[in-house]
């Protein structure tokens, strides 16, 4: 088996992967599935690269969260025990896409029963995967890996389905969005006719092999508050989740091109780095803000790559050595936990114990000790997709090495819970590491709350 990035898995991020990995940490993503068979997309290989509910069909439930995200109501929150379901590249449902929407609806169906079987409580579904949409949206088109073409309807609401059938489960629903890719390709004559890229190609940046949204344009970040804020007002998700993607991952050789942006909106900024942070910054804390205002029952939450700032760079940041959230993709995922937009973070740990660039065993105390006396939930990303018996990594071929993850992080109050990548691994479960879990964690349910 060829070991690939998540990212690369989901997005085909062969060359940001090489970097990511160069950079020592690996790259990231509950966009990106290492450990997977060498015909999912991407490609680049890697010795340790990586990567992206509630009972009841009702309205939406408030008091989900602590004191999170400005304050919501709610006491202590039950373990969370949750996995991603991503659409992208079909790399965990649909299984390819094409299928009829009795066939999708019965892979998804087996999805949640799985999740059921294995004890956990919450889904991570993707909804928005490459700027369209699992759900009869007013403002995107129908995602490509329902039928095969962009645009088609494919007969029924996923969404509304996975919502309505999660619950029935005693599972929260989590939808998951990414805000700024729009196609795993740079031709953007392939995308539907009257997509919004094509009707403002001024918002579309090339920039290794993919299409993406600027994120310095204010429109761009309103629209894709919009796009998110259209499910929200539809269904009764129990959160918004975002994944690592903001500003792309580096590619070697190449820059991502906001000239003119910057020139017209960053010049009250000291750097470039600056002011694409303030963009990322605004986006997350405008969209915590309206998902509040429109439904105070659901909570937001992102699952970042694991390093916000090495130490080297910064003292207050972890003892790592690699790409960092903060430097490398413009995101400050430690600012959002203090100012409390999110009430979740879920940090992507896709590394093993003593891993020597990026220790998970140094990582979690790090974000224990972030979200402490914040009151935003801390829920730890675990790459259950490396866990396999040919891993190149010696400890990701012990079936344990997983529920010493676990282990080690209930030394630490903060952590709440966990988010395993992806559900196809939890399936599957290839050597054990999954049951292991079970076995050793999750003797009886939980209920989300």
């Amino acid at each position: 088996m060829t070991h690939m990035g998540r990212r690369g898995l989901l997005a085909g991020a062969a060359g940001a992967l090489a970097g990511a990995v160069t950079a020592g940490a690996g790259g990231a993503g509950p966009a990106a599935a290492a450990g997977r068979p060498a015909a999912g997309p991407g490609g680049a290989a890697g010795a340790d690269a990586s990567g992206p509910g509630r009972p009841g069909a009702g309205g939406p439930a408030a008091g989900t969260a602590g004191a999170g995200a400005g304050g919501r109501a709610g006491g202590v929150t039950p373990e969370f025990r949750g996995m991603w379901i991503a659409t992208v590249q079909n790399v965990d449902w649909p299984s390819r896409s094409g299928l009829s929407a009795a066939r999708q609806r019965a892979e998804l169906l087996s999805l949640l029963d799985t999740a059921v079987e294995r004890r956990l409580n919450a889904v991570v579904l993707q909804v928005r995967p490459t700027a369209d949409a699992l759900w009869p949206s007013e403002l995107e088109p129908w995602s490509q890996w329902l039928t095969g073409e962009q645009g088609r309807d494919p007969g029924w609401d996923p969404l509304a389905t996975a919502v309505d059938e999660a619950h029935a489960r005693g599972l929260e629903l989590h939808a998951w969005f990414n805000p700024y890719r729009v196609a795993n390709h740079t031709d953007p004559s392939r995308l539907v006719a009257g997509h919004p890229a094509r009707r403002h190609p001024e918002w579309v940046v090339a920039y290794g092999g993919k299409l993406y949204y600027n994120p310095g344009l204010p429109e761009v970040r309103a629209f894709v508050q919009e796009a998110v804020l259209d499910a929200v007002a539809r269904y009764p998700l129990d959160a918004v989740h975002w994944d690592d993607y903001f500003y792309p991952y580096p590619v070697a050789g190449e820059s991502f091109d906001d000239d003119d942006a910057y020139r017209e909106y960053g010049g009250d900024f000291a750097s470039r780095a600056g002011w694409r942070r303030h963009n990322t910054d605004s986006l997350v804390r405008e969209t915590s803000a309206r998902i509040r205002e429109l439904r105070p029952g659901t909570r937001f939450g992102i699952s970042p790559f694991g390093i916000w700032r090495n130490k080297s760079a910064d003292p207050r940041g972890s003892q790592t050595a690699g790409l960092s959230t903060y430097d490398d993709l413009y995101a400050d995922s430690r600012r959002w936990v203090v100012e409390r937009w999110v009430d979740y973070i879920t940090p992507q740990l896709y590394w093993h114990i003593g891993n020597t660039a990026a220790d998970y065993a140094e990582l979690v105390p790090w974000w224990a000790k972030t979200v402490r006396g914040t009151g935003v939930d801390l829920y730890v990303g675990e790459a259950l997709y490396r866990c396999a018996a040919d891993s190149p990594t010696p400890a990701w071929r012990q079936p344990a090495e997983l529920s010493r993850h676990l282990t080690l992080a209930a030394r630490h109050p903060e952590v709440r819970g966990h988010v395993f990548f992806s559900a196809k691994q939890v399936a599957a479960d290839a050597n054990g590491a999954m049951a292991r879990v079970v076995a050793d964690h999750y003797p009886t349910a939980v209920p989300p709350r």
